[in-house]
């Protein structure tokens, strides 16, 4: 190198070094694909889920979790997982989570549910899912001594799970929070369950709305086992769903520390209450969050 290239260089690199962080667009790039829950769009994705998907790509969502995975046909949204997982690859998406079908399971033979994690193995394994994830149990089911079962049943999941080479993880909801004469099924399913085995989903809506605490308190107490967020917010009236922005919600403020919690993917979600249409909402959604808060992740 000739002494005046070198001393162009040097002086460009003196510039560099002297230029705010906030400047160098590298280190303002997104951590995180921006993630959506499918249920939040389920009868676009039941009607013509091929379309919805592109729709929702151009909102700029990249990444999903599923819903409603047929066990039977090894299908997603009508279509086998190795076809489900080309049109995924076609149009440049992911799923890195689904949501699956355990609730019934709960009561049943360990037999029966080792044969059904295995058909949801195969399914994540073969769209590339990085998570299986446990998502609810029925009303009915909800009493302390099936909380301490479902303990039971989330550990040996976990470990069929984790021996396949994939997470497990566990949703909450907010009937978890619920007092059962000074016990509650959030305790049990945190405290009564390997963290190695048993990661854990934050819904900060329902956390937000049915808890005593905040998204913070939660990961502090249990650093680095929140994997995974749903982020929806809450109607200041009604406390139902809304659109990101609509609610009483300030996630600019709310939104916990990604590294603390573990975090590996988020998904926006909002599961109904609609202001025109399910397609709307997610648009509307995608546009607040990037404006006010993939900055922040």
């Amino acid at each position: 190198m000739d002494r005046r290239r070198f001393i162009e260089r040097a002086s460009v690199l003196g510039g560099l070094a002297i230029t705010p962080l906030s400047y160098w667009p590298i280190l303002n790039k997104p951590r995180y694909k921006m993630g959506y829950q499918l249920f939040s769009i389920r009868d676009e994705m039941a009607k013509d889920p091929v379309n919805t998907l592109k729709a929702l790509r151009k909102m700029g969502y990249q990444d999903f979790e599923i819903y409603g995975f047929d066990e039977g046909k090894k299908a997603y949204y009508g279509f086998k997982a190795s076809e489900f997982k080309r049109i995924l690859d076609d149009l440049g998406l992911t799923v890195s989570s689904g949501h699956y079908g355990f609730s019934p399971y709960l009561n049943k033979g360990d037999d029966e549910l080792k044969y059904y994690v295995d058909r949801c193995i195969e399914g994540a394994g073969t769209l590339g899912s990085k998570y299986i994830t446990w998502p609810w149990i029925a009303p009915e089911q909800r009493t302390i001594e099936n909380f301490k079962l479902m303990a039971q049943k989330l550990n040996a999941i976990g470990e069929q799970v984790n021996k396949a080479g994939l997470g497990f993880a566990y949703h909450n909801h907010g009937f978890e929070f619920e007092d059962h004469n000074g016990q509650n099924g959030f305790d049990i399913i945190v405290n009564e369950t390997d963290p190695k085995l048993v990661k854990l989903q934050m819904d900060m809506y329902w956390v937000m709305h049915s808890s005593k605490y905040t998204p913070q308190e939660l990961i502090d107490a249990q650093p680095g086992r929140y994997v995974m967020w749903h982020i929806k917010d809450m109607d200041k009236t009604t406390r139902d769903y809304t659109e990101l922005g609509n609610g009483s919600i300030d996630y600019t403020k709310l939104l916990p520390d990604p590294v603390k919690s573990g975090l590996e993917y988020y998904y926006i979600e909002q599961g109904g209450n609609y202001s025109v249409d399910a397609t709307k909402s997610a648009s509307q959604s995608a546009k607040f969050f990037k404006r006010h808060l993939q900055k922040l992740l």
